[in-house]
């Protein structure tokens, strides 16, 4: 009988430990990014990679489940994502896919031959509103402006590495934590938005893109992208 009682104990702590184990949402990405300890704001983890502003930086894409997971596209300054990114549909603009018709902007404008009739409201960082972090992920996160990227490029060591079979960057900093951007072939590149328009061409953003430098290299750096593109976004958090 104590044998009995025994076992049966046994088996109800083994079920307790499999219950816990699934309740870890794993769409969060567990501890995948590298070093985040568990750490979440409005049910998404983050790093924090000892960043000098103490930016901290989600484990994954907007859209994505796992850090391994490229997530949704977006256009900038758009919250949703679409089945095709060109002007005639872009939410800020005027403009027609059929030609380079892009000097139609209605906002996030600073050069009056780019915006519709002249329109300028020199905004260069785009609003909460306008912001697919936060409309997606809630207040407190937002996509990161180029001088977070710039931060993040300079105080991390870039490596190329896998995550489950997917080839991407893990960026590491001088706490040891790290987080991972995943591309789909070593040949693709993935480009991120920043939050930063560029100002001496308003038809165009700062983007953070993930590509490679020569055959087996892959790194990190900074370029622009046409606002009307759907590009992933990989949202920032600061306490």
């Amino acid at each position: 009988m104590k044998r009995l009682t025994h076992a049966v104990m046994l088996l109800l702590g083994l079920s307790m430990v499999i219950m816990a184990s699934c309740t870890k949402d794993p769409d969060n990405g567990g501890n995948n990014g590298g070093g985040n300890n568990g750490n979440t704001y409005n049910g998404h983890e983050y790093v924090d990679l000892g960043l000098p502003s103490g930016t901290l930086w989600a484990t994954c894409n907007v859209g994505a489940t796992k850090p391994e997971g490229c997530g949704d596209c977006f256009a900038w300054g758009e919250t949703t994502p679409k089945n095709s990114y060109e002007w005639d549909n872009y939410k800020y603009g005027n403009g027609h896919s059929d030609n380079w018709d892009y000097d139609k902007l209605t906002k996030y404008c600073c050069q009056a031959e780019h915006g519709y009739n002249g329109f300028t409201d020199n905004l260069t960082t785009l609003e909460a509103i306008d912001d697919a972090a936060t409309a997606n992920w809630g207040n407190g996160w937002r996509t990161p402006t180029e001088l977070q990227v710039q931060e993040l490029l300079r105080f991390t060591l870039q490596e190329i590495s896998f995550q489950n079979n997917v080839q991407g960057l893990t960026l590491t900093g001088t706490n040891h934590n790290s987080i991972f951007f995943p591309i789909s072939n070593i040949d693709d590149d993935a480009h991120y938005w920043t939050s930063t328009l560029k100002t001496s061409d308003n038809n165009r953003a700062v983007v953070f893109r993930i590509g490679t430098l020569h055959k087996d290299d892959i790194v990190g750096d900074i370029t622009d992208g046409k606002r009307r593109c759907g590009l992933f976004v990989r949202p920032v958090h600061s306490n």
